[in-house]
């Protein structure tokens, strides 16, 4: 049965959302199966007069879908306007009413206050401040009378409490972080110190029921993979162009959606090549550096794994570094209605989960205008390396971004070293590396969760049994148990003495730029540029970056310390590092 919508609004200050809306509705894989829309524009030239068309088209549908904003429009011999007379029609007919009214800081006419106030009191409706947030909300309103209607048993993943998720789950500390970058980043209007129900509230996640919906747990929640434990991103560094063992490195990052962006992006920039000038190559004061793949671009595309996903499927998000190329895999396809070709171009945003979305952008992670495509395309563009390619498979959805070959910055070799980085992503592992890697594995190989079908995408890439191999080839002997986080920097500083025993071993103790900078004053500037992109970088990561040990970082970070040029805020285990001058002295 398709259950036919009426969508009332003044046409001439919504005319943009009207459309959107309609098509928007009618292509959603879900939402386009049960609905189908009315609107008044697209009713042929006919002898009827307007309001027999208009009222005889209210009389016939199921919803009445009111849109109101500051203008009233025009009236008629009564002094009411078209859309108080639909809506007066959906009353005395008993349809079921679902309104939206627009935030502004400007006041509404007097008449359409007075329509608002009375709207107000017969129905519960919602408010918005653009299409983005009026779409969210269609979405879950259409979502939530489809499963009254027992037509659907459990609702879309973005607009259902399938999870149990209850205050007690949720960190403080995380919302109100939220919170400050939110008002910070895109004038959120909440208070700081405003209640947990009152964020939930506004980012509409929370039903009428007091429900927690699933977003909040990924968004907020002290243990997000208690609750979808495919959430998680593996992340896997490989020595060649091809899935192949041993692998170089291989980490399962957890924690909520911001912090699985920043550890898996952190992953990736510390594991490529960062070049390094002197400073006669740059413009100013400071020491130029550049990474070997744009930052902004690794960035977008891990978040639109994460964002885009398809919550439901039981694979895992996954970013795969190659010699040649990082190539970001997402459970699920594109939205219904997008294609790879529109994914070059200016778009509209179609996000698969758009609570989620609209709390990432409120956090400053996406934009909502449907750039994000284009500028990773610049982004490349201005990095001389080829544009993104996007992969679309039955059930996943991959970006390749393309490694540019003897990566030097743009600048001739005498202006700057690259990082050491550079050497565990290209070199092939030595015949001594490799039979100390069999030895130390025969008959240790674990499987994570005692099944492939844990994860079906992984099957095709990185196969269980071959994590299990890699993860002891780099010391990388993981505890499922979710409670304990301290074993996670012991094993770090395990890998890293593996990982950069042989780096340490042929990179020379002295080696002099252009300005006779010692080998440790360019790791001193690697660090900074580090520390500037992840504030809350590791000790670890930071070896592997520079090819010191992790007791050589310490060193170095005593220094930039003891010269003011770093401060640790925060503590050991949750701070974080800051810049507090331009650059270290040499």
């Amino acid at each position: 049965m398709t259950y036919r919508i009426f969508i009332s609004s003044v046409q001439r200050e919504f005319a943009k959302e009207r459309k959107a809306l309609a098509d928007y509705i009618r292509k959603d894989a879900i939402l386009g199966r049960f609905f189908d829309v009315f609107l008044f524009e697209e009713v042929p030239a006919q002898e009827r007069t307007a309001d027999d068309v208009y009222l005889g088209e209210v009389d016939s549908c199921d919803i009445y879908l009111g849109i109101l904003g500051r203008t009233y429009g025009n009236t008629d011999s009564a002094g009411v306007s078209a859309t108080e007379r639909e809506y007066n029609r959906a009353f005395k007919r008993h349809k079921p009413r679902i309104c939206f009214v627009m935030k502004s800081d400007k006041p509404a006419e007097p008449q359409q206050t007075a329509f608002i106030a009375r709207v107000n009191k017969d129905v519960v409706r919602k408010s918005f401040n653009d299409y983005d947030e009026l779409r969210t909300g269609v979405y879950a309103a259409l979502g939530k009378y489809l499963s009254d209607k027992g037509l659907i048993s459990v609702l879309p993943f973005d607009a259902s409490c399938s999870a149990g998720v209850t205050m007690k789950d949720l960190a403080v500390a995380k919302m109100r972080d939220f919170i400050r970058t939110a008002r910070e980043k895109r004038q959120f209007p909440l208070p700081v110190n405003s209640s947990p129900e009152k964020l939930l509230t506004a980012l509409e996640l929370i039903d009428d029921e007091g429900r927690i919906l699933n977003p909040a747990a990924l968004l907020f929640a002290k243990r997000p993979q208690r609750f979808f434990i495919t959430s998680e991103v593996k992340c896997a560094q490989f020595y060649a162009d091809r899935v192949s063992k041993p692998m170089a490195d291989y980490q399962i990052y957890m924690g909520d959606v911001f912090e699985l962006v920043d550890q898996a992006t952190r992953f990736v920039m510390t594991h490529v090549s960062n070049w390094v000038g002197t400073r006669d190559t740059g413009d100013t004061a400071e020491v130029p550096t550049k990474f070997e793949l744009p930052y902004d671009a690794v960035k977008e595309a891990i978040v639109n794994a994460i964002v885009h996903r398809d919550y439901t499927s039981l694979a895992s998000v996954q970013v795969m570094l190659f010699k040649d190329r990082l190539e970001v895999w997402s459970p699920g396809g594109l939205p219904h209605g997008m294609t790879i070709k529109k994914l070059s171009t200016t778009h509209k945003s179609m996000p698969v989960n758009p609570f989620l979305a609209r709390a990432m952008y409120l956090k400053g992670y996406i934009e909502k205008a449907g750039t994000g495509t284009e500028d990773m395309i610049a982004k490349c563009a201005e990095w001389g390396i080829p544009a993104p390619e996007w992969i679309e498979d039955d059930d996943d959805f991959r970006v390749v971004l393309r490694r540019p070959v003897d990566w030097n910055g743009g600048a001739s070799a005498s202006d700057g070293v690259i990082s050491r980085t550079a050497q565990e992503a290209t070199q092939q592992p030595t015949q001594e590396t490799l039979k100390k890697s069999r030895d130390r594995n025969d008959g240790k190989s674990r499987d994570r969760n005692g099944g492939e079908s844990r994860d079906r995408s992984i099957t095709r890439t990185l196969d269980y049994k071959g994590e299990s191999d890699n993860r002891q080839n780099v010391g990388e002997a993981k505890s499922r148990d979710r409670n304990v986080t301290k074993s996670r920097d012991r094993r770090d500083v395990r890998t890293t003495q593996e990982t950069t025993q042989q780096t340490t071993q042929d990179y020379p103790k002295k080696r002099h730029g252009k300005n006779g900078e010692k080998r440790s004053d360019k790791s001193k500037h690697i660090i900074v540029a580090l520390i500037k992109r992840f504030p809350k970088i590791r000790q670890t990561e930071m070896a592997k970056a520079t090819g010191l040990t992790v007791k050589g970082v310490e060193k170095v970070l005593a220094q930039l310390k003891a010269a003011n040029v770093i401060v640790r805020v925060g503590g050991k285990r949750f701070g974080q590092w800051q810049v507090c001058k331009q650059e270290p002295n040499a």
